[in-house]
């Protein structure tokens, strides 16, 4: 069994949301409907995660 790294678990836990409806754009309301702005988040999310990590 392989281990996930952290930036994979974000991304698997932004598109978890998308599929349920959750996920929000920003700091908005909006919930995003589009799958390639739920992505472009997603990896969004994980280079923030990265960056921060160094």
């Amino acid at each position: 069994m392989k281990k996930q790294t952290l930036s994979q678990r974000k991304v698997a836990q932004v598109m978890h949301e998308f599929k349920e409806g959750e996920l929000h754009s920003g700091k908005s309301d909006r919930i995003v409907t589009n799958p390639k702005q739920a992505i472009a988040i997603a990896l969004s999310e994980a280079e923030e995660l990265k960056k921060e990590k160094k």
